[in-house]
This record gives structure tokens, sequence and C-alpha cells, in this order.
């Protein structure tokens, strides 16, 4: 397939129509910066207070702030090589670092989470005491840390899932801070000190779902799946039925990288019919009804033995050999 339009001696029409290329050039920098500096700062006093109150909730809010930082600066890294043109054998450049940076941080969340559960349940178990009064402000602040840290990645592109992904760890620290300043209040109160090993476990359940979540997303971009909410055979019934369309097959809808969908496929049109006007037709609709502008259309005219046949019974000749993905008439 070509990257511009074109006809040869048997009527047969391509095209690559105009794109945009990046949610990554959307996504502000700089307010991921801010929320980086603030994690770092805030996360070094966490460590020396939980380590003097003997808090596991503080240390596993450090460590999981640890994990923010690391996931901030990863995603501001994966938007430095998304942003490079392609070259070379990357002929889309190197856009799905910011898938891989996202499906990284999900998969951090999962083993800080597998982590944190077995010190959570030793500890319900065996409770040590806690500073409860030190555990109480430090969550305090942690919460009003975390919570400008989040407003600065929400000013960010979230449209990108490596954006989301740094978002959902700051996310889930925020959850983690209030829940550790729950558990210092009924210490405070009842003296009961396995409320500390308590709210480390519900921040345990917040990480897991955020950790699935995205390694579910990421991955479903890495093997090109469509993206949620597209219905590929939906959109082939729908192009199969415009006019002088007799046959849509090849048909695939995947994500380049966050927010950048795709689509390609190999349509035929009905003897007579005109390629160009067809191909003109299938562009607009794609980008109107669906958001779909980066499409790539082999057009071809269908001939007497590729064309539909009358009885629905039986079934037309196969345009293409090895034509893979379901077909799509009129």
């Amino acid at each position: 397939m070509s990257d511009h339009s074109h006809v040869d001696s048997k009527g047969a029409a391509t095209a690559h129509a105009g794109h945009a290329h990046g949610v990554s050039a959307d996504a502000d920098k700089r307010w991921l910066v801010i929320a980086l500096a603030l994690i770092c700062a805030y996360m070094t006093g966490e460590v020396i207070v939980g380590v003097i109150s003997g808090s596991l909730a503080l240390l596993s809010d450090a460590a999981h702030m640890l994990t923010d930082a690391g996931a901030i600066a990863l995603a501001l890294f994966a938007m430095r090589l998304a942003a490079r043109p392609p070259r070379g054998g990357y002929t889309y450049g190197l856009k799905r670092a910011e898938i891989l940076s996202a499906q990284a941080n999900g998969v951090t969340l999962l083993v800080l989470a597998g982590w944190l559960a077995y010190e959570g349940v030793r500890r319900l178990i065996f409770p040590p005491n806690v500073e409860a009064n030190l555990v109480l402000i430090t969550a305090l602040v942690g919460i009003v840390v975390n919570l400008v840290a989040a407003w600065s990645l929400a000013k960010a592109n979230r449209a990108s899932l490596n954006v989301e992904g740094a978002f959902q760890h700051i996310l889930t620290d925020l959850f983690a801070f209030i829940a550790t300043a729950i558990a210092a209040i009924v210490m405070l109160v009842s003296g009961y000190q396995r409320a500390d090993a308590i709210a480390s476990l519900v921040v345990v359940a917040l990480m897991l779902k955020s950790g699935v979540e995205l390694v579910r997303a990421a991955t479903k971009v890495l093997m090109e799946a469509a993206p949620a909410g597209t219905d590929p055979d939906a959109i082939g019934r729908q192009l199969a039925g415009l006019d002088e369309v007799a046959e849509v097959h090849d048909l695939h809808v995947w994500q380049i990288t966050s927010g950048q969908t795709a689509l390609s496929a190999h349509v035929l049109v009905a003897p007579g019919g005109d390629c160009h006007a067809v191909q003109r037709r299938m562009q607009a609709l794609l980008g109107s009804e669906h958001d779909i502008t980066h499409t790539t259309l082999q057009v071809d005219h269908a001939t007497a033995h590729t064309s539909l046949a009358i009885d629905a019974s039986l079934p037309a000749e196969q345009h293409c050999e090895n034509a893979h993905g379901p077909t799509h008439r009129a």
C-alpha cells in the first residue's frame, strides 16, 4: 500500500489519509516535573518519620511514592522517546515507548502490592507499636502533597496511557495517605495497633485494581487490539453498506499509541463504480463517525468472478487467497 493516492491500469486505488500523530505532544511535561519534585521531596521526609515511628503504613506509602517518582520519571523519558521522528526500521517512530512505560507502571503496582500484602498480613498477626502522632501528622501533610501532585498530573493530557499510568500511581498514593490518617486516628482514640496494617491492606486492594487496569490497557495496545468502544465488525458492515461497495475484507483497527487509532482495509468496488469516490466517502465516514483519520484503504474494482452472488447461499469467490479477518458484503 502506498503512502499517497495512485491509480494503476486496472483502476486500483490506494490512499493514506492525512492524520495527526501525537497525543504525547499535548501532554504538558512541566506538570509532570512539578509533581516529580513534590513527590521526591516529601518521600525523603516520610522515610525518616516512618523509621522513627515504626509505622508500616508510612514506610509502605514511602515505597509507593518511590514508585510514583519512578513512574513520573519513566513517563517523562517515554515522552522524549515518543517525540523522536520515524527512522530506519521504526516506521512509526518510538511512540509505543509510552505504552511500554504504562505497562511497566502497572506491573510495578502489582509487584509492590504483593510485597505490601505479605507485610500487612504479618503485622496484622503480630502488630508492632506505632507512634500514632507522627503517623497522623505525616499522613495529613502527605494528603496535601499528593493532592497538589494529582492536580498537576490532571493538568497534563490523560488521554495518553503513559500519563494515566503516572496519574494512577499518584491517585493510589493519595488514597493510601487518607487510609493511613484514618488508621492513626483510630490508634490514638482506641489504641488498636492493627489499624496500621489494615490501612496497608486497603492500599494493596487499590494498587491491585489500578495495576490490573493499566496492564490490561497497555497489553491491548501492544497486541494491536481495537480500542475500547470500537467494533471492527460494525465498521466493516457500515463500510460495506455504502453505495457501489461490493466487499470489504482485511479490515484492521488498532492503536499506534494512546489516542491514535489506525485502520486499514481492502475494498472491492462494484463493476462500473468510482473507486476514488468510494474512497473519499469511506474516509469521510470514518473521520466523522468514528474519529479515525489515520487510514490506509486499498480500493480495487471487483470482477465478474469476485462480484457478489445473487443467491446469498452461494459464496462469492474470494478476491484474496489468504485474506485475514472476516469478509463484509453489502
